[in-house]
């Protein structure tokens, strides 16, 4: 690694434009989208957006700190790394130590906070894979000596997750994990059966829990029940739409007066597009868009393969999660709660965001970009 080091140069820049000011637009929106909700229900209309800035401080403190750190190490300690994720991840399962929140298992109290273990699990189970596919990529086109072991890992994590559960972070992570087994160049065949039996295990879990089929329904035929099943989606539409091409300005969305609940969490995008308008919602996405293409750039010139399977696996992890936050809301395909990357509140998601876009930085320092 002395070449590594001989070799280092400042971060990528405009990567780090990027996530500056998506920090700074959802730090805007939190505390737009939430000051009358937060008023109402703890009597300061602060609230949210001072646990937001604490969350933001901590995982901008956080980010440099990983960004200082060589990416290489990672891979010494991935295997302790995965363990610890499990473990937490069996925790928040028993009762009494994991916190329900919103019909799911998926938290663990720590003081006056929380964390989330499926969000550790996310950026533990990419820099275990990235360790495994840059030591056996040889292997990966063989099914049962490369593919099948890192399936079987990723989908142990998913049904974990699952049992919370917790749709939304599996899809991320399956997604993600699924991007950087095929960037290894594993066959496409294999995918195409893991995708029939994907399939058949996505209709399962559908029909084991009667919320997903309503979820379903009400994605097809949202006013088909407006108060119950398809309230949320319609009133997202309700946001995007009078919203037009520049918005009804900052501060002025209708939607945040208890008609769409808790807009600062999933649904943050709808009042992005009530207020900043489709010209406002399009630069969000252009910004994601340019953050997939600094990702993908420095995965490609990355100096060894587990630097470059850890970069795409985290550009991956996020571009998958706001497509699939963005859809949502837009209504292009069902509810899952999961959050967009820096903008809707949340400790653990915009804390392991930002540890996340640290090691990607870093990774840039080392790359020929």
């Amino acid at each position: 690694m002395n070449k590594l080091l001989k070799e280092q140069r400042k971060p990528d820049l405009p990567l780090l434009f990027i996530i500056v000011t998506l920090l700074v637009v959802g730090i805007v929106m939190v505390y737009s989208s939430s000051y009358i909700w937060s008023d109402y229900k703890f009597n300061d209309s602060f609230y949210y957006l001072k646990r937001q800035l604490l969350f933001a401080g901590a995982g901008v403190v956080a980010m440099f700190f990983f960004m200082v750190i060589p990416y290489y190490t990672w891979k010494k300690y991935a295997n302790i790394i995965l363990l610890l994720c499990f473990t937490l991840l069996l925790l928040v399962l028993i009762p009494g130590i994991g916190m329900v929140r919103g019909g799911a298992q998926s938290w663990i109290g720590v003081g006056a906070f929380s964390i989330q273990p499926s969000e550790f699990m996310k950026l533990g189970l990419i820099i275990f894979l990235a360790a495994i596919l840059s030591a056996n990529q040889k292997y990966i086109t063989s099914f049962k000596k490369g593919f099948l072991p890192c399936i079987l890992l990723v989908f142990t994590a998913f049904g974990l997750i699952m049992l919370q559960p917790d749709l939304g972070t599996g899809m991320v992570l399956v997604l993600t994990c699924m991007i950087m087994i095929f960037a290894a160049g594993a066959r496409l065949t294999h995918f195409f059966g893991l995708a029939a039996i994907g399939l058949l295990g996505f209709v399962g879990l559908i029909a084991s829990a009667p919320y997903r089929i309503s979820r379903i329904t009400a994605f097809l035929n949202p006013w088909e029940d407006p108060l119950g099943d398809g309230f949320q989606i319609i009133q997202s539409l309700y946001a995007i739409g009078p919203g037009g091409l520049m918005g009804l300005g900052l501060g002025n969305s209708l939607q945040k007066y208890f008609y769409l609940p808790e807009p600062q969490t999933d649904f943050i995008f709808a009042i992005l597009g009530e207020e900043l308008g489709f010209i406002g919602g399009t630069i969000i996405i252009i910004l994601f868009f340019l953050l997939l293409w600094r990702g993908i750039k420095i995965s490609l010139e990355a100096p060894d393969l587990f630097g470059r399977f850890l970069a795409l696996g985290i550009a991956g992890m996020l571009a998958v999660q706001a497509m699939i936050n963005i859809s949502v809301v837009i209504g292009l395909i069902p509810v899952t709660g999961i959050t967009l990357p820096f903008l809707s509140y949340g400790g653990s998601s915009l804390t392991l965001t930002l540890c996340s876009v640290g090691i990607l930085l870093n990774i840039s320092i080392y790359s020929k970009i």
